[in-house]
């Protein structure tokens, strides 16, 4: 397909005289190319109008949200607008509109070399982090995506944080969304998985390993693509599913992911069969009754309310801790959580809400603390006069006497002076 640039070339060397073989190669198109555009000028024939055209203002508005969305993800959203065509013709014609603009900053060349892996069913289970520094509500979130590397069905969770604790307790929760574990794990150098710099696994993450039955394969430095499975399902998730998610808060997000996951990704077709299908066959392992016992201590800041804020909720503690540092232990799987003050004393404990839905969880007891607080700094008394005059009081003249070695009840005498008058006077 020509583009406006290259017609208007090619037309252009025609009027100077130029023959078709050398507008051919000039222009680096075929022969056959070259005559067909110069005859659909010269017989006046106009082209159809594009099947996209009545959606070229929704696919605009699409594109200057984000120039990178997929065509798969547009053609899902055209369907929903009365679009009847099929995903190549999508893709056709918008190449030859040319909608989507060119971002030059992922232009980049190169060869990439890989091959393919063949994983046994129910072997390996890959794990990354999907990183989302900017969120609708305000706040980074990160997710915790594991991918099975025989079917390539995913799940993420939705996490606050990246230390060990937070790690098993997304990792439990992939696992549940799963039905299973596969009998090995495959992580890359992730903190709370393995010490800083090295491959050697954590204790606490070795005994989570113990727990669920597994074993752990670290990915060796710079070989980022030998779990590549979970690598294109983050891309996956990130293009198809993140880029055009309404959630307003990491609940709502939670609940899309879950979702899309089932509805879409599972549906994605694999040779004959479907995610779906390949993932009945993996025969994972069935997991234990209760997660790993791992316990997640966060450190916060007490409101000027005195509320704490943890897992996109927020919890009460006494008034006095208003404005102080405070840590939540929150211990996987309970359905409580307790704060702990800078000293080390259990200030609150309250009920655990779930993650992300916003819930102000207060006790009687410190609601009643913080209004008593609150009223008893309100006054009756009116506003101080800034323009009134002060002048130094006694007790300030008193103090400034002092100061200069004088007496404030009276004239100081000093007895030298004194002592040589009653000298003279003899």
């Amino acid at each position: 397909m020509l583009t406006q640039e290259e017609d208007v070339e090619i037309h252009a060397l025609h009027a100077r005289g130029w023959t078709v073989s050398a507008i051919a190669r000039h222009t680096g198109r075929d022969r056959k190319t070259v005559r067909a555009c110069l005859a659909a000028r010269q017989s006046g024939r106009v082209a159809a109008p594009s099947v996209l055209e009545p959606y070229r203002e929704y696919l605009e508005a699409r594109f200057a949200d984000d120039a990178h969305v997929l065509a798969a993800v547009l053609w899902r959203e055209l369907q929903g607008l009365g679009f009847g065509r099929s995903y190549q013709t999508l893709t056709r014609e918008l190449r030859h509109l040319e909608l989507r603009p060119r971002c030059e900053c992922c232009r980049r060349g190169g060869v990439d070399v890989t091959t393919e892996i063949d994983h046994p069913a129910g072997e390996e289970l890959q794990f990354d982090w999907l990183e989302l520094p900017q969120t609708p509500w305000g706040e980074p979130a990160y997710v915790l995506v594991g991918a099975l590397s025989h079917s390539s069905q995913c799940r993420g969770v939705f996490s606050e944080g990246l230390t060990g604790a937070h790690v098993i307790e997304s990792l439990d929760g992939v696992l549940r969304r799963l039905g299973g574990t596969a009998r090995r794990w495959r992580t890359d150098r992730m903190a709370g998985v393995v010490f800083a710099g090295s491959d050697r696994l954590l204790p606490e993450f070795a005994a989570c390993a113990r727990h669920y039955g597994v074993c752990v394969d670290v990915c060796p430095a710079r070989r980022a693509k030998r779990k590549g499975v979970v690598e294109a399902a983050v891309k996956y998730v990130t293009n198809s599913w993140w880029c055009s998610a309404p959630a307003t808060n990491a609940a709502q997000a939670q609940a899309g992911l879950d979702r899309f996951c089932s509805e879409v990704a599972d549906l994605r077709a694999r040779g004959t069969r479907t995610v779906a299908e390949l993932a009945a066959d993996e025969r994972l392992l069935t997991l234990p009754a209760t997660p790993f016992p791992a316990e997640i201590r966060v450190e916060r800041l007490a409101s000027r309310s005195a509320l704490v804020c943890f897992e996109g909720n927020r919890y009460s503690v006494p008034a006095v801790l208003a404005g102080t540092p405070v840590t939540v232990r929150a211990r996987i799987g309970a359905g409580s959580l307790a704060i702990v003050s800078a000293a080390g004393a259990e200030v609150a404990a309250h009920r655990r809400a779930p993650a992300g839905t916003g819930q102000v969880v207060r006790s009687a007891e410190h609601a009643a603390g913080l209004e008593a607080a609150v009223l008893a700094t309100f006054t009756t008394r009116p506003p101080c006069r800034r323009k009134q005059n002060s002048p130094p009081g006694p007790e300030a003249l008193a103090a400034a006497a002092r100061l200069r070695g004088q007496d404030a009840g009276g004239v100081v005498v000093d007895l030298a002076s004194y002592a040589r008058l009653a000298q003279v006077a003899r």
